[in-house]
């Protein structure tokens, strides 16, 4: 942990209680409107210095600490992409800072593209396991051996028992499923598509890998939760665009809201 998490995390617990955090939740594009959900109080990440900027149209760059269904969470209402600075690790410090804050386990969601025809636009995917298939890693450059972190289970099971569990008490269908996670800021080619559906891949983005690297690195329980905005490349007639991305994201919300509010009532 850095000397620079241990003081956001002292100066955070000044305007947010101390409280230790029990979770932490990462929103994707068009899922922002979640963090107003929670019951606490907001920091934009410019009062965070380190944080970052979270440009992406979609994203609401701010902390949010605070109960939601009784239990004590920290929600980043945007994420950095590898794709805005070239640097897989943008999200260790915020990472580290909710780690310093006492928080065990750490749910992401995200925006993708589905290459399962059961899995349709609106729909949510809970990843059982992703693809690294850009090839880059947020570890690179870490100096101690504890860069040489375990993967098996990186999507923790029983973390994704008890999301399909609060799910089904909604009603609310969670398949499972592989997600590959492209670079980006250019969609994927349709040869790419394809390639990724031989080599296993159920959904494709431009998230969330990285930050289950670090997750585990950092020793947080860790998986994540695909609302699914559009068929990808070569699979529909779709004009696959962030707007797009954006004008679909909504549907799936609210299910997810309502998978995770139904876990958040399990743990009190």
């Amino acid at each position: 942990m850095s000397k620079n998490a241990d003081d956001l995390a002292a100066l955070i617990r000044v305007r947010a209680g101390d409280a230790p955090v029990q979770m932490g939740l990462i929103l994707g594009s068009g899922l922002g409107h979640l963090a107003g959900a929670v019951d606490g109080i907001a920091i934009p990440y410019s009062d965070l210095p380190g944080f970052p900027h979270a440009g992406v149209s979609g994203h609401n760059p701010h902390l949010v600490i605070g109960d939601l269904e009784g239990v004590r969470v920290a929600v980043f209402g945007g994420r950095a992409h590898y794709y805005e600075s070239g640097n897989p690790a943008a999200m260790r410090l915020p990472l580290e800072v909710l780690r310093a804050l006492g928080a065990k386990t750490l749910i992401a969601t995200n925006a993708a593209g589905s290459l399962r025809p059961d899995i349709q636009p609106g729909d949510l995917m809970l990843l059982s396991d992703h693809i690294n298939f850009s090839g880059l890693n947020p570890l690179i450059g870490e100096k101690t051996d504890a860069r040489f972190v375990p993967m098996k289970d990186a999507h923790d099971p029983d973390l994704r028992a008890a999301l399909k569990a609060a799910a089904a008490t909604q009603g609310v269908p969670l398949p499972e499923g592989v997600y590959a996670w492209y670079s980006g800021p250019s969609f994927e080619t349709p040869a790419e598509i394809r390639a990724i559906k031989i080599l296993g891949g159920d959904a494709v983005g431009m998230s969330t890998v990285p930050e289950v690297i670090l997750a585990r690195f950092l020793g947080l329980k860790v998986t994540a939760i695909s609302t699914i905005t559009n068929m990808a490349a070569g699979l529909s007639d779709e004009n696959i665009s962030h707007e797009h991305t954006k004008a679909m994201a909504p549907v799936g919300a609210a299910k997810l809201e309502l998978t995770l509010r139904a876990l958040l009532r399990s743990m009190t």
